[in-house]
C-alpha cells in the first residue's frame, strides 16, 4: 500500500500544536496495551462480540444453532457490552502539589494532571464518558472532551489545599481522585460518603514527592508552604523526621480504612516513580470498579 508522504507531515504538523501536557498524555497513553478487544465484554448490546461454549446455566435461547451445528459443541452467541459509564475526575491543584523536591523530578501536580488526562485518553478510546466532578464540565465522549479536559487541568487554585468537588456527582458512575491528601481529610470524608450514597465507585491515588517520604532534612531549615502561607524554622531538622512520618503513615492509614468502608480503592505514587506503571494500575483499578 502506498502511503501519502504529505499524511505524516500533517500529522506532525498537527501533533506540533498540541499544549504539552496533551502531548506527553497522549504518548503516555499510547504506551499502554489494551489488549485486543480494548474495554469491550459480555453484556446487553447489539453488535457481536465472541462466541463461546455454552456453560452450566445459559440458557437455551442463548444458543446459536447455526454455529452449535458445525460441530460437536453448543456455542453462545455473545454481543459486546454497550452501556458507556461515566467517569469523574478531580486533580487537586493546590499549591502544595505545586512542589518538587529536585530540578530533575516534576511537580507533584504536573505528574496528577498527566495521569489524569492520559487515563481520560484511554477510557474515552474505550467509548466511556469522562468529565469533572461538580458542574464545569459534565461526562462527555469524543476528543473535544479531552481539551476541555486538558484547558481545565491548566488551572492552578490559589488555595494552599484544594478540596475535593463533589456535587453533581453522576449516580452509579465512577470516579478517580488525585492530590496529595495533605489537607483536611473531612473533605475527603463527605467527598467519598457522598458518592457512596449514589453508588459511585472509584480510586484515590495519593501522589507524592519522594522527599516527602524520606524527610533527609537536617540541622537548620525553614519548612515553608509553597504558597507561602505557611513557615517554620526549627535548628534540629532531624528530630522531626520520627513525628512526620508517624503522620504520613497515620494518615495512609486513614486513606485506606475510609476507601475500604465507601468501596473505593487507595493507590501511591511517587513522582520519581515510572508514569506508566501508575497509568496501567489506575486502568486496570477503573475496570475493576464498574458496576
Amino acid at each position: 500500500m502506498n502511503t501519502n508522504p504529505s499524511l505524516r507531515e500533517r500529522s506532525e504538523g498537527e501533533a506540533s500544536r498540541l499544549p504539552p501536557l496533551l502531548a506527553k498524555a497522549e504518548h503516555l497513553a499510547g504506551t499502554v496495551l489494551l489488549g485486543e478487544h480494548g474495554r469491550r465484554r459480555a453484556g446487553m448490546g447489539d453488535d457481536f462480540w465472541q462466541y463461546r461454549p455454552a456453560q452450566i446455566g445459559d440458557s437455551k435461547r442463548m444458543i446459536d444453532h447455526r454455529r452449535s451445528a458445525r460441530g460437536d459443541m453448543q456455542y453462545v452467541r455473545e454481543r459486546e457490552w454497550q452501556i458507556a459509564q461515566s467517569v469523574m475526575l478531580w486533580v487537586d491543584q493546590g499549591a502544595s502539589m505545586r512542589f518538587a523536591s529536585q530540578a530533575s523530578l516534576p511537580p507533584k501536580i504536573d505528574r496528577a494532571r498527566l495521569l489524569a488526562l492520559a487515563i481520560a485518553i484511554l477510557l474515552v478510546r474505550g467509548g466511556e464518558r469522562v468529565g469533572l466532578t461538580g458542574t464545569s464540565l459534565p461526562p462527555r465522549r469524543g476528543n473535544a472532551q479531552i481539551l476541555r479536559l486538558a484547558d481545565a487541568f491548566a488551572i492552578d487554585t490559589p488555595d494552599e489545599y484544594a478540596p475535593p468537588e463533589h456535587r453533581a456527582m453522576t449516580p452509579h458512575s465512577r470516579a478517580l481522585f488525585i492530590s496529595d491528601f495533605f489537607g483536611n481529610l473531612d473533605e475527603v470524608t463527605l467527598a467519598l460518603t457522598k458518592a457512596a450514597d449514589r453508588g459511585v465507585r472509584g480510586v484515590l491515588l495519593q501522589v507524592l514527592d519522594p522527599e516527602e517520604e524520606q524527610f533527609s532534612y537536617r540541622g537548620r531549615t525553614i519548612f515553608q508552604s509553597v504558597g507561602g502561607g505557611l513557615a517554620h524554622e526549627t535548628l534540629k531538622a532531624r528530630d522531626l523526621r520520627d513525628r512526620y512520618l508517624d503522620r504520613l503513615a497515620a494518615r495512609r492509614d486513614e486513606l485506606t480504612q475510609l476507601t475500604r468502608a465507601t468501596g473505593w480503592q487507595f493507590g501511591q505514587h511517587h513522582t520519581g516513580d515510572s508514569a506508566q506503571s501508575a497509568l496501567l494500575w489506575l486502568y486496570r483499578a477503573l475496570d475493576g470498579g464498574r458496576q
